[in-house]
């Protein structure tokens, strides 16, 4: 599956920007997704996770209470609501997934190893 990750952009500090994660071709529901970040001049990072049906989600310690991760399998799209953005934050974002196995896969995954498919990434850039 081709994944095309979008809306990243250019924000101050302290505002917010929501990318969003599409397959061309197929149905995102059998999927578990995850978003990952990398800065320049580091490797690539795990941010965020989501089960195929949404109802499991993880994030890593340093955006817990100002990223969420959400779908909406109707339209086919998983998003990442990033509030109170930080020039830290500052990186190319991510899309992967995963096709889960059974119905009962109803877990998230936070390895770089754990997705078979990812997109081409979208910039993100806070300045300060």
């Amino acid at each position: 599956v081709q994944l095309q990750a979008s809306g990243g952009g250019l924000v101050q500090a302290g505002n917010s920007l929501r990318p969003s994660c599409a397959p061309s071709g197929r149905t995102f529901s059998a999927y578990a997704v995850g978003w990952f970040r990398q800065a320049p001049g580091k490797e690539r990072e795990y941010v965020a996770a989501i089960s195929y049906n949404g109802d499991r989600r993880d994030y890593t310690d340093s955006v817990k209470g100002w990223f969420t991760i959400s779908r909406d399998n109707a339209k086919n799209t998983v998003y990442l609501q990033m509030n109170s953005l930080k020039p830290e934050d500052t990186a190319v974002y991510y899309c992967a997934a995963r096709l889960i196995s059974c119905f009962y896969d109803t877990f998230y995954y936070t390895s770089e190893d754990d997705y078979g498919y990812w997109g081409q990434g979208t910039q993100v850039t806070v300045s300060s």
